[in-house]
């Protein structure tokens, strides 16, 4: 098979990885700067050019879009589905997964656990959504933040009020959650390869972070998952139509509740704490599924 990876750098250790695994099985990957991928519209022939040639001929793309980029890299994408090429992650799944809030509505329409989550527009209405969340203490989130960037823990009615009025000040768009203290600094990773949760990892956050994130110095260690929290990270997959992700969870008093469904979960710090070859399995999905081309939007929004 001939894959496209669209990635900005390829010497992140996923991308490496995932280059790794395709070639070891006979395959040919090339990794695509993102941003250096052009569009051109016209009736009845969409076009993705790299670096001025055309990017024909792949049967499959594997989508690494950075967040700071999502717009463009999700244009790109839907060019080449368009084209016919079968994506690892579909761009109307990516865009749900990157949107907080839409993701979050997603998940709570099908019944599933999260934690208490407000949002408004009006700074006037910043006591209304702490107290929904039954705080303080509270957990403020950038909308479109990754990787822990954009998230705060306020303890304080006055402290919370500050945060959002200073986000809400700087026209940036926020979520206001419960604070799960029971939690203890550490969450679940479950990562799912076409509707099978394949590997679990804990991660706990350093000393003096409440955020359990591997890039803000957090620590991962291999965990058995309940039935519950397995069963919560395939449906979560499965609503936000991802055939890849890793499903960011916490263990709550009234069970697993969802933080994140991220469509492009790092290999990293899954594949050292379990062991497992992660890459090798997703080449293995596409390997089975690519040539169907089954999608359910080809990029048609």
């Amino acid at each position: 098979m001939k894959i496209a990876m669209l990635a900005r750098n390829a010497n992140l250790y996923s991308h490496v990885r995932l280059k790794e695994a395709a070639e070891a099985r006979g395959h040919q990957l090339d990794v695509l700067n993102t941003l250096r991928c052009t569009v051109h519209i016209a009736s009845h022939r969409p076009q993705v050019f790299y670096n001025g040639e055309p990017a024909s001929g792949y049967d499959a793309v594997i989508p690494r879009i950075g967040a700071s980029i999502t717009n463009y890299g999700l244009a790109i994408l839907r060019q080449f589905e368009m084209r016919g090429c079968w994506p690892l992650n579909e761009s109307v799944a990516i865009g749900r997964s990157r949107d907080k809030l839409r993701s979050m509505q997603i998940l709570a329409k099908h019944g599933l656990g999260l934690p208490l989550t407000a949002f408004a527009h009006d700074p006037k209405q910043t006591e209304e959504i702490i107290r929904a969340v039954k705080g303080p203490p509270v957990v403020i989130k950038l909308l479109e933040g990754t990787q822990g960037i954009g998230v705060v823990l306020a303890e304080t009615m006055s402290s919370a009020k500050s945060v959002i009025e200073a986000f809400r000040g700087a026209n940036v768009n926020i979520l206001v959650q419960e604070f799960i203290k029971e939690a203890g600094g550490t969450d679940i990773r479950a990562f799912v390869i076409g509707g099978k949760v394949v590997a679990t990892m804990k991660r706990t956050g350093a000393a003096d972070d409440f955020r359990s994130n591997l890039h803000r110095g957090g620590s991962a260690e291999l965990i058995k998952i309940t039935p519950a929290e397995r069963s919560t990270a395939v449906s979560a997959a499965k609503r936000m139509g991802l055939n890849v992700c890793g499903v960011d969870m916490l263990r709550s008093n009234h069970g697993p509740v969802i933080m994140e469904v991220n469509s492009s979960p790092g290999l990293e710090g899954i594949e050292e704490a379990t062991g497992k070859d992660i890459a090798g399995m997703i080449i293995e999905f596409i390997e089975r599924s690519a040539p169907g081309g089954d999608t359910k939007t080809k990029g048609r929004g």
